[in-house]
């Protein structure tokens, strides 16, 4: 307990100077769309992003980085488009970096995501998926993904997705031979997969009214140069209901399934407050609220929770232990107005000793 403690205590300065960076850094009238527009005093706004991110938990210690984007609307009649590069390391000796793209054309009939992770995560788990051990593995990770989407009627898009993954686990001492035997080695594989959207929301990235529905599935093949061959199929559905004076509450329910996937492959817990990779079952559902409110200006807060069921079968989720609940409060800040571009600062705890604080860019959900 005392290196919780000493993480948090580490932290919430770290926390509070980011956030106050990144404000500083954020121009008055931020938010612009286009290089050159003006805000409403006049001034010449700029479409370049630059903030600290924060990140800590009892398990993974304390994590610095940095993200710098570009934001800019490639036609009159599109959303704003995103291009962003991040790093980040840990005080446990992990790092990552990579670089992320979220693109608009065709006034919105069109929608192309593209991303590419490189790092090595060092993580230290309490209770390594139900051993009762306390494990400290090693996890070299490389990803790639591109995901096209089609406007094939009002609010409806279709397209595909293309995943290459290649990680490797390890472990400190006799609980390498334990990973081998369970099967927790990593895998690398690539996959495609279909993807189907519903969207009226009335932004991208920061929405205060409408609905999201996607459902996609990629299919892992050793034909494709792959060394693993399984399925996996995630279903995610958000909902934004406007309430009071500028107020938000957003509901998230989100389910993956996996068929014949190794251990690798399972369902995470993904839930603010855990540690990804501590909890793995073949199936994961959940359901997040995350009420937003305007304070002042471009301040904000936030209160948020809900609950994770990792499960083999549905009938699981009837017991406690298959249950992982989430309490959790936050500030925000609107980096980019414009853009639907926010930085939180948000607090979240789960049962027994999980908790974290992050420092993030965007909303969860």
């Amino acid at each position: 307990m005392k290196r919780k403690a000493n993480a948090f205590s580490r932290l919430a300065p770290i926390a509070f100077a980011a956030i106050a960076c990144a404000c500083a850094i954020a121009e008055p009238g931020a938010g612009s769309s286009e290089p050159g527009d003006e805000d409403t005093a006049g001034e010449a706004v700029s479409p370049w992003l630059l903030t600290p991110t924060v990140s800590a938990d009892p398990k993974l210690g304390t994590t610095l980085g940095a993200v710098a984007g570009y934001v800019s609307a490639l036609d009159r009649g599109s959303s704003p488009s995103l291009i962003t590069a991040f790093a980040t390391y840990s005080d446990t000796d992990s790092y990552v970096g990579g670089m992320f793209g979220d693109l608009y054309f065709g006034a919105d009939t069109h929608k192309v995501m593209f991303g590419y992770i490189n790092g090595k995560i060092r993580n230290e788990y309490d209770d390594f998926l139900g051993t009762g051990r306390t494990v400290r593995t090693e996890d070299n990770i490389e990803s790639l993904f591109a995901r096209y989407q089609h406007r094939v009627g009002d609010h409806w898009y279709l397209g595909g997705q293309f995943i290459m993954s290649d990680y490797v686990i390890g472990a400190d001492g006799i609980f390498e031979l334990i990973l081998d035997q369970i099967g927790l080695t990593g895998f690398q594989s690539n996959g495609i997969g279909l993807v189907a959207q519903y969207d009226t929301r009335d932004d991208q990235r920061d929405p205060t009214t409408g609905d999201s529905f996607v459902a996609h599935n990629v299919a892992y093949r050793e034909g494709l140069g792959g060394e693993e061959s399984f399925d996996t199929f995630t279903i995610n559905y958000s909902n934004y209901w406007p309430f009071g004076d500028g107020h938000v509450l957003a509901t998230n329910a989100r389910g993956r399934w996996t068929g014949d996937a190794p251990l690798s492959g399972y369902s995470s817990l993904n839930m603010r407050g855990y540690t990804r990779g501590n909890y793995l079952d073949e199936h994961y559902t959940h359901l997040n609220l995350d009420a937003r409110f305007h304070v002042r200006g471009r301040w904000g807060a936030a209160l948020f929770g809900g609950v994770g069921c990792l499960y083999s079968k549905v009938s699981a989720c009837r017991e406690s232990e298959s249950l992982y609940p989430m309490l959790g409060a936050g500030i925000i800040f609107d980096l980019k107005p414009d853009a639907g571009i926010v930085l939180r600062l948000d607090y979240a705890r789960g049962e027994s000793d999980n908790e974290a604080i992050y420092l993030s860019l965007g909303q969860p959900f």
